[in-house]
């Protein structure tokens, strides 16, 4: 871990970002490509690998996220914790306006949602993946970022643990693409190509988010807290009532809290 960190230390804070969301497309490619050895997935392990995922982006929303943006805010009391509650806010409500508007249909295929189109219902399920992973990569982006900028309170070790435990998350978030796929009758390779794009958009939104950090450092207490608000729509949203639609919901809920271990491991004890 140590070398990695010093590796990333070398880096231009904004190749970092998109180095390191690269890594969380390809562990999200590799989950995919499970396809290629599994005919079927079980709904019991699917609902399980959707909570461990849901679990991950709430510890990390405030574990890598909601609280380094607090700690870095000005002033104290109600005064600091103001660029937390406005960020998190604007993060919900921008995943809730393009939830609205970007056409996109669960990974059970029966509930669709945005406007209305023709697009075939393979599109609409990458469209609702690509749609989680943008405050990914914003999250991971913002948080190098702050170290271009400068910022004390953010480092590339927080970064780079923060980009391992979202990649941890994607490799079943791409499993949850691909499988539903191929069980709707499409090729073992089509399957894995859409269940890998899904993910494309991380190191983009990485680079947008570092960027804009980069040239507007007041910004970033607010971006950490827009990420994290994002993510937590996302989880609530869909990723949640996602694993609550069968009969495996205990095994969905001891999943999201393996993730939360997991993720909130990672950053207190290597961050």
């Amino acid at each position: 871990m140590e070398s990695i960190v010093q590796y990333f230390q070398t880096l231009d804070p904004i190749l970092g970002a998109f180095l390191a969301t690269v890594f969380t497309w390809g562990l999200t490619a590799l989950g995919a490509s499970t396809v290629f050895f599994v005919k079927t997935l079980k709904r019991a392990v699917l609902d399980g690998l959707l909570g461990f995922t849901g679990g991950v982006m709430v510890a990390a929303s405030f574990w890598s996220l909601l609280a380094p943006g607090i700690e870095m805010s000005p002033g104290t009391g109600f005064v600091k914790v103001i660029p937390a509650a406005v960020g998190f806010g604007l993060g919900a409500l921008f995943i809730f306006a393009l939830d609205k508007i970007l056409p996109h249909v669960h990974i059970n295929f029966k509930e669709s949602e945005g406007i209305k189109t023709p697009w075939h219902r393979t599109t609409l399920l990458v469209l609702a993946i690509t749609l989680h992973n943008i405050p990914e990569g914003l999250a991971v982006g913002v948080l190098f970022g702050g170290v271009a900028a400068g910022i004390p309170e953010a480092s590339i070790a927080g970064a780079v643990i923060l980009a391992i435990g979202i990649g941890i998350q994607n490799f079943p978030e791409g499993i949850a693409v691909s499988m539903p796929l191929r069980r709707n009758g499409m090729s073992r390779f089509k399957s894995f190509w859409y269940g890998q794009m899904s993910a494309v958009v991380e190191p983009i939104a990485a680079v947008i988010g570092a960027t804009a950090v980069t040239f507007f450092t007041p910004l970033l207490p607010y971006a950490l807290s827009f990420a994290a608000g994002a993510m937590i729509f996302v989880v609530v949203e869909e990723v949640i009532p996602e694993t609550q639609q069968d009969k495996y919901t205990d095994i969905a809920t001891l999943g999201f809290i393996l993730g939360f271990i997991v993720m909130m491991t990672l950053d207190v004890a290597l961050g």
